[in-house]
């Protein structure tokens, strides 16, 4: 049975159904139709034959695990980008990473590449109850759970306001621990994820800020051991995002042997039992699961594209003229909305990006940060590195701190690695501007003459896409009164 012929046929199930009934109730006969292994299913009158039952098992299985990959995708990028910092980085629980060259963000899902990021993954199994000591300073951070949702805020925006204080992280097998003197943050998982940013510009600032930050077990906090921080390792390749194949469900079973299971998921967890995948147990797939499951990824990523690049969510668009899409659709952190939780807009974002909070889909003017998306041209075709492409930025961006766009890989949803080792444009940068204020900026693999300044290379035989970021988006950018047109082809 081929990896490639292991694939769902929706339709023609569907007509299958009716033909089968049709059949059964006019003339009686026996019917065939084909199933996801090729193999023909025939109809024992209005039941199915003994011998097709088992590739009807393997069709619900498969469907079964496309759906699975798709809710999983936030957990499984957490956790893969986790063993980069453990296994690659040398980084511990209780250390911070430092992202601050492009060579360093080149393997995280959609960074940002104008500002540095801190990070660390903590792990409570190993921990316990974990403290974390924020300096006073300009800072900005939250914590949040390995589904990626929002757990607390920490710096100017949370509890400290900016003027530092002790958190301690509770697992959520010790709701009731609350010792006096820390803000406390009871976690939904025992694997927590912790980043924050030095908003002031002075390099030299956030040095400083960085040194401060400790992070260590409760239980060792007469003695701790410092806090490192370290970088990814400037001779090795990468990448923080969901792995393919069978090391796709590798990591997910690995993750979920320490995670409690929430009431939401508990059919997703009896879905992976026929697959396999069950907690306690040893990731030991026979070759049948084995071969659902390699290609339930491949047909599952596939999914997860056309649900980012082509969002079919009501009002997705900024401007519904125009191919700018909100990348931000998650309503809330919690991931619920009034009568179901956000499957689709949850998959859509993590599948593209990872972490989330509150502030970037500010609806406050000047404060937080807005994102919006394309991967498409005016014409609605995909974005070829092949190409050569324009943008026109009118004047003014709304944006009271600066604006950027940022040019991504598609297929690993990362900064482009481009010879040119960049790829973003922003209002930071010492771009050419027109007589009118506005900015033409260029996408291709050469630079427009004289055009150096504007331009961001892309790679022949690649697709890329791009955000476009916002930050302190501006009265303009809400009501719509500035508009950006779409990135062009150059003929």
């Amino acid at each position: 049975m081929k990896n490639k012929t292991l694939v769902i046929l929706v339709v023609s199930s569907f007509i299958f159904a009716i033909g089968c009934k049709k059949n059964t109730e006019e003339n009686n006969v026996v019917s065939t139709s084909v199933s996801p292994a090729g193999t023909e299913i025939k109809m024992d009158g209005e039941l199915p034959s003994k011998e097709s039952i088992p590739a009807l098992f393997d069709e619900m299985d498969f469907q079964q695990a496309t759906q699975t990959y798709l809710w999983a995708l936030p957990i499984v990028a957490f956790a893969e980008w986790q063993q980069q910092h453990y296994k690659v980085f040398n980084a511990s629980s209780n250390d911070l990473v430092l992202y601050n060259s492009y060579h360093d963000r080149l393997g995280i899902l959609t960074a940002n590449a104008t500002t540095p990021y801190i990070m660390t993954f903590i792990d409570l199994a190993a921990n316990g109850p974990t403290v974390i000591e924020m300096p006073a300073g300009h800072t900005a951070g939250g914590l949040a759970d390995f589904w990626q949702r929002e757990q607390a805020v920490i710096g100017e925006m949370g509890p400290d306001k900016g003027k530092g204080g002790k958190y301690i992280l509770v697992p959520p097998t010790m709701k009731d621990f609350k010792p006096a003197g820390y803000f406390i943050v009871p976690c939904n998982t025992v694997n927590m994820f912790f980043g924050f940013r030095a908003l002031d510009p002075d390099p030299k600032v956030t040095e400083t800020l960085l040194k401060q930050v400790k992070i260590y077990p409760y239980d060792k906090r007469a003695n701790p051991t410092p806090t490192k921080v370290v970088s990814p390792p400037a001779d090795k390749k990468w990448y923080g995002i969901q792995p393919a194949g069978i090391a796709y469900w590798e990591r997910l079973h690995a993750i979920l042997q320490n995670e409690p299971v929430e009431d939401r998921d508990r059919f997703f967890m009896a879905w992976l039992k026929n697959l396999g995948i069950e907690k306690g147990k040893p990731f030991a797939p026979d070759e049948r699961q084995k071969k659902i499951l390699i290609a339930a990824a491949e047909k599952g990523q596939q999914m997860a594209m056309a649900n980012s690049f082509n969002k079919r969510f009501k009002d997705v668009k900024h401007w519904p003229d125009k191919k700018w899409d909100y990348v931000m659709i998650i309503k809330d952190p919690s991931q619920h909305a009034d009568s179901y939780d956000e499957f689709f807009e949850r998959t859509s974002y993590f599948y593209e990006a990872v972490t989330y909070s509150k502030a970037m889909i500010t609806k406050i003017p000047n404060v937080g940060q807005a994102y919006l998306g394309s991967y498409y041209d005016n014409n609605g075709n995909w974005l070829d590195g092949s190409k050569n492409y324009t943008l026109n930025v009118p004047a003014n961006p709304p944006a009271v701190n600066f604006w950027s766009i940022t040019i991504y890989d598609s297929a690993t949803r990362c900064l482009i690695d481009n010879p040119q080792q960049n790829a973003d444009l922003s209002s930071r940068k010492d771009l050419i501007k027109n007589a009118d204020g506005s900015i033409d900026l260029y996408f291709g693999p050469k630079a427009p003459a004289g055009k150096e300044k504007n331009w961001v290379q892309t790679l022949p035989g690649k697709h890329w896409f791009t955000y476009m970021r916002f930050y302190g988006p501006t009265t303009a950018y809400f009501d719509k009164s500035w508009k950006m047109d779409d990135i062009k082809e150059v003929k």
